[in-house]
């Protein structure tokens, strides 16, 4: 599974770690994903989106019904 959200599209960035003897090592930073349910052209899908996207706004969350009792 890809770590890239699919609304904005971000994913895993590069760089180094960097000791204190100055020694560079590889390492990444992933993108904090969330699986969420989204209504897509009115119908409620499961995507994986970072949460920059959940707090801006950019998905619609569904209502969530309650069962008759």
């Amino acid at each position: 599974m890809a770590k890239v959200c699919e609304i904005c599209k971000k994913g895993p960035r590069t760089g180094c770690n960097v000791s204190h003897a100055n020694n560079h090592t590889k390492r990444r930073w992933l993108p904090n994903l969330q699986s969420v349910r989204v209504n897509v052209n009115g119908r409620t899908r499961r995507m994986r989106v970072c949460t920059r996207c959940i707090r801006s706004g950019k998905i619609e969350k569904p209502i969530i019904r309650k069962k008759a009792e």
